[in-house]
């Protein structure tokens, strides 16, 4: 044994993880033990009264018990180097904890029920890693002058300001802090992660203003009069919107009123745009839901869904903390006042409903969670759901108008106004920002102005850089780039740094950007292609034939040819009066290259790569006995391809056909999506993992994965009940162990994609069950904190039960490695 500065390092570890224990196990307390490592995560502790027997204590585990008040024995632990104390619900940390413990590199308080941080927090000066996210936090200045500190995680709290003094003497390897009511910086800005965050402190200037931006997002259903009331509340009055002119897509507009900026976004109603509004709607945004009252019906509860449930429903899981103002449109055509004012009450009275059944639901199942035996061990599911309910989205009375009256649409405006100068309703709007970000923004204004920048507004980043640093010489380039990403993320220009192949061109004018995703995505497509004019075929060396070929496979198969592509975009740039050939071959692509619209429509998983054929490749490098054989680039962009468009497909007969029946012993997970799964998640889902698994089938709301000898299949329920994705792998594919270790593995990256699509959905939580196998039976076997697999290698084993079987609330019992997924280690026992 070794010993320095007082420690005894020892290599003994106890571990008591999931043994229930209610205090300390008098065995590892005894003189005799003499530990350095202690895991008494997944228990049922309130206190660890003896901890500070254990004096060479390098490492301890209190995660997920029931912990409430800080263990002040810990301070007593001064050999300690990491300590976990997550996931109980510690409310306060008394001063002079964390001065005795010098040695303290690494602490985790994440999901406990933190307000405030202790004054001498920052003499805990070996700290290296600390995440305090999931709690309450609304001030930082005690980590100041924690110079070693170089991990940082605080999302989820209550900050609104971040102290300055904490970026100026460091700088971070990870800062995370989104989920924050954020004013200074703005969270556009904490996006960036430190360094940017650093740049803007240096940036903020004594007189730097306040400014006041709010994203004002019109949805409804198509033919709501959205396009009319964004219009008219642009120009202050009436604008009429004829049918043939309705949108396609988006429409941006910006309009200052009283010192506050309103960027209107205009969304396309039609469902096969749904696909593409997950690019453009950001986390915190003011929303004008449009709601045509004279189609509505009170007695039928299917027109509230269309018109205004469904919408809700989406507002609620993408972006649960926005204030969302009902209009009911087209009171002129309904019979008289007083059926209007029906209408609008009817609405109010079912939307308050529908919010408070989801309150309920999820009140329910935070019930159903404590009823448990062991409660720790869905620690993770728990903090879910109390997530979920600190969002408040805000649902404000409906305003019913006639839009063709000015006196109404003037008392709109009046409304909104008084609406934004409510702080309790409106808290994002107000950002602190650098005076140099206002100056940048009014310099790409006047660029586009002076014709510096074409008027479809794409630049290439280098001439926008040297056009704006000639501008502003106080500015580097560096934080040139940091302003421009928050432009970004604020929705003013559109620069995609993350994609290899668009990091170089800048979009200064989102609504081009938006006009060319339009030329392919849309609810008239077969009727656009059955359009193409001859001229436009001869161009890609088509013919008519190579036309219907195009309109057949979309209807039937979902895919639309690169050729038709290309002809689609083209044909988009021409009416924008774009004739610069090498920007035209940059966005549309030729037939070496893709182009960059339809590399951003696969980033976004809108579409698929797909081949038409598979012809032999002349370029192929020729095999040869005993030489290393190098296959050719999977990249190459083949010119004859096609893309998918899984939200297109109408029925799921090919991939019942490759997958046959099922049958009770296949591996069967279900994910259990609260409150319910979101439009189009399934198909991004689908378009994620089939970039990783080569073979697959794709059906409506089916999909079909193989690897090897393996098929697992990818099945989404929406049923007016419960709403799951079930993945299944074929019982008759795991004939051994290792065939069952094989199949867990392909079952875990459809998973980890799920978890990671999930994550842009802020109002969602996920539960995950394996159903019993019996005949008949309906009980299930609950997965406990399923995310840990996840982050796990794949030898480590999930299910943390000991038992070769387990047994379901009906008596049935069965192997457990078909239940949960257990190391190769594991599985050899059985």
């Amino acid at each position: 044994m070794l010993t320095t500065n007082g420690c005894h390092f020892g290599k003994k570890e106890e571990d008591f993880a999931g043994k229930k224990l209610r205090s300390l196990p008098p065995a590892l307390l005894a003189k005799s033990q003499d530990p350095v490592k202690v895991d008494l995560q997944r228990n049922r502790l309130k206190q660890v009264t003896g901890i500070s027997r254990l004096s060479n204590l390098t490492e301890l585990n209190l995660s997920r018990n029931e912990i409430t008040e800080f263990p002040l024995e810990i301070k007593q632990l001064r050999c300690l180097l990491k300590l976990y104390l997550n996931q109980n619900s510690i409310k306060n940390i008394p001063d002079g904890i964390f001065p005795s413990l010098e040695k303290l590199q690494f602490l985790k308080m994440s999901t406990n029920r933190l307000v405030k941080l202790p004054s001498d927090m920052n003499r805990c000066q070996s700290l290296v890693y600390l995440n305090l996210s999931n709690n309450s936090l609304k001030d930082l200045q005690p980590l100041v002058g924690l110079l070693r500190l170089k991990d940082i995680y605080v999302e989820n709290n209550q900050l609104a300001e971040l102290p300055r003094a904490l970026f100026q003497s460091q700088n971070f390897n990870v800062f995370k802090v989104n989920g924050n009511p954020l004013r200074m910086p703005p969270e556009e800005i904490c996006a960036g992660g430190s360094k940017d965050i650093k740049s803007y402190f240096d940036m903020l200037e004594d007189n730097s203003c306040s400014v006041c931006t709010i994203k004002t997002m019109f949805l409804g259903s198509s033919m709501a009069g959205k396009s009319t009331l964004c219009r008219s509340l642009t120009c202050g009055r009436p604008v009429a919107v004829a049918e043939a002119d309705r949108t396609v897509g988006i429409d941006i507009r910006e309009v200052d009123r009283d010192g506050v900026r309103f960027l209107f976004w205009d969304f396309a109603g039609q469902e096969e745009y749904y696909i593409t509004h997950h690019i453009f709607i950001t986390p915190q945004a003011f929303v004008i839901l449009a709601v045509d009252l004279s189609s509505y019906h009170t007695e039928d509860p299917q027109s509230f869904r269309e018109k205004v449930g469904f919408w809700i429903s989406n507002i609620l899981l993408k972006v649960p903390n926005s204030v969302v103002l009902l209009v009911g449109t087209h009171t002129d055509q309904c019979t008289d006042v007083m059926e209007a004012i029906g209408k609008k009450y009817d609405i109010e009275k079912r939307v308050e409903q529908m919010l408070s059944e989801t309150k309920e639901s999820l009140e329910q199942q935070r019930k159903n969670l404590e009823e448990l035996e062991d409660l720790s061990l869905f620690s993770e599911q728990m903090s879910e759901i109390e997530r979920l309910t600190e969002y408040k989205l805000k649902v404000l009375d409906l305003v019913p108008i006639d839009c063709t009256d000015s006196k109404d649409i003037a008392s709109l405006q009046a409304h909104i106004k008084y609406l934004t100068s409510k702080k309790d309703i409106f808290p994002f709007m107000e950002q602190r920002l650098p005076q140099c970000y206002q100056k940048v923004e009014t310099a790409l204004q006047g660029l586009l102005n002076q014709g510096d920048i074409p008027p479809h507004g794409i630049i290439t980043q280098e001439d926008l850089l040297y056009y704006l640093r000639d501008m502003h010489r106080e500015l580097d380039q560096d934080k040139m780039k940091l302003i421009l990403q928050y432009l970004h993320r604020i929705g003013v220009i559109m620069w995609y740094m993350e994609i290899q192949h668009l990091k170089d061109m800048v979009f200064v004018k989102p609504s081009f950007l938006i006009s060319l995703f339009k030329a392919v995505v849309r609810h008239d497509l077969v009727s656009v292609l059955e359009a193409i004019p001859n001229k436009d075929l001869k161009s890609e060396n088509s013919l008519q034939m190579h036309r219907k070929r195009w309109v057949s496979n979309f209807q039937e198969r979902a895919t639309l040819s690169n050729v038709a592509i290309r002809i689609l975009v083209r044909s988009e740039l021409e009416r924008s009066v774009i004739q610069e050939k090498d920007l035209v071959e940059d966005i549309v692509g030729t037939k070496k290259k893709a182009g960059s619209l339809l590399t951003l429509l696969q980033h976004f998983d809108v579409c698929l790569p797909t081949k038409q054929s598979s012809p032999l490749n002349p370029a192929a490098q020729e095999f040869c006995p005993n030489r290393k054989w190098e296959p050719s680039d999977p990249s190459v962009y083949d010119p004859d391809g096609a893309c998918l468009f899984p939200s297109f497909l109408t029925n799921n007969e090919q991939v019942k056909g490759m997958w046959g029946m099922d049958n009770l012993e296949d591996i069967n997970v279900q994910v259990y999506f609260l409150p319910e799964i979101p439009h189009h998640f399934f198909h991004r889902l689908v378009i994620k993992i089939c970039s990783f698994y080569s073979t697959y089938w794709i059906g409506k709301d089916q999909c079909l994965f193989s690897c090897g000898n393996r098929r697992v299949l990818l099945r989404e329920h929406v049923t007016d009940g419960d709403q799951f994705i079930e993945i299944r792998c074929k019982d008759s594919d795991v004939h051994s162990s290792l065939d069952i270790q094989k199949a867990w593995d392909m079952i875990k990256v459809i998973m980890k994609r799920l978890a990671e699509l999930t994550h842009q959905w802020r109002g969602l939580c996920q539960f995950v069950h394996t159903p019993c196998k019996q005949s008949g039976c309906s009980d299930y076997f609950e997965w406990r904190d399923w995310q840990d697999w996840l982050d796990s290698s794949g030898s480590e084993k999930f299910n943390m039960v000991s038992e070769e079987k387990l047994t379901c609330r009906n008596g049935h019992t069965r192997r457990t490695e078909l239940l949960f997924p257990v190391s190769i280690s594991e599985v050899q026992k059985y």
